[in-house]
């Protein structure tokens, strides 16, 4: 495949050239491509798939927050005498465009955050200040069709994104790695525990217990600061 077809920054190409050249990379945009053709409504919209790796670029990447796959639904929002339909997903993971507000699992990272820092919620849900601070938002899957959770699970998606961990971890050291819950635990392996920090704690969905309390930011401030460096969290 043609890197120059891919709408991704100079600086993420070089780092994944293997991966965008690779025969299973065609196949995962084929199959993509494929579904638009049929007409299917596909989240995150097609101009932000790869919003992540536009937002944050790999020399700038200080925490890695790792979802599993983007929101598919939409809110209706009033505009003007009008409701137009907002899609959730805005290829960052955990978040929404404003001024949509924060979903159930945001609204618990807010919680955490407020407990142990001076973060202050905001009532929108979008987190593109952090992305743009060092801090990416990648979700492990990263399309879906709308209203159909995980139904782009098979296309492959995982792998690239394992490929992101990996060769973020042999590029750079120092990084925090922001594993919550059970599905995200899973890609510990990919991540040199030497050169990084992984911070393991429970799914911040209100469906799970454990998350707010569980110090994951405290701890990832603490290692940031030791090493000379920090992220804003506000918003």
């Amino acid at each position: 495949m043609n890197l120059d077809s891919i709408k991704l920054p100079l600086e993420w190409k070089e780092l994944l050239k293997e991966e965008l050249e690779s025969a299973y990379f065609d196949e995962i945009r084929d199959a993509y491509y494929a579904q638009l053709k049929l007409g299917k409504t596909l989240y995150p919209p097609p101009r932000l798939l790869f919003n992540a790796f536009e937002s944050t670029l790999p020399q700038e990447v200080r925490v890695v927050i790792l979802g599993q796959d983007p929101y598919h639904g939409s809110v209706a929002v009033r505009d003007g005498e009008r409701l137009v339909e907002i899609p959730q997903a805005m290829g960052l993971s955990f978040s929404v465009p404003s001024p949509l507000p924060p979903p159930p699992s945001l609204k618990n990272i807010y919680k955490e955050l407020a407990r142990t820092t001076d973060f202050i919620p905001p009532p929108h849900g979008d987190l593109s200040a952090w992305a743009r601070r060092g801090v990416l938002l990648l979700n492990s899957i990263l399309s879906v069709e709308a209203n159909a959770p995980a139904s782009h699970k098979h296309l492959g998606w995982q792998r690239f994104s394992d490929a992101v961990i990996s060769r973020l971890c042999a590029s750079r050291e120092g990084i925090v790695f922001m594993l919550w819950g059970n599905y995200a635990r899973q890609k510990a392996w990919l991540i040199d525990s030497a050169r990084h920090c992984v911070i393991t704690a429970p799914h911040p969905s209100p469906l799970a217990r454990g998350f707010v309390g569980s110090d994951c930011f405290v701890k990832a401030n603490a290692y940031l600061r030791a090493r000379g460096e920090s992220v804003d969290w506000s918003l």
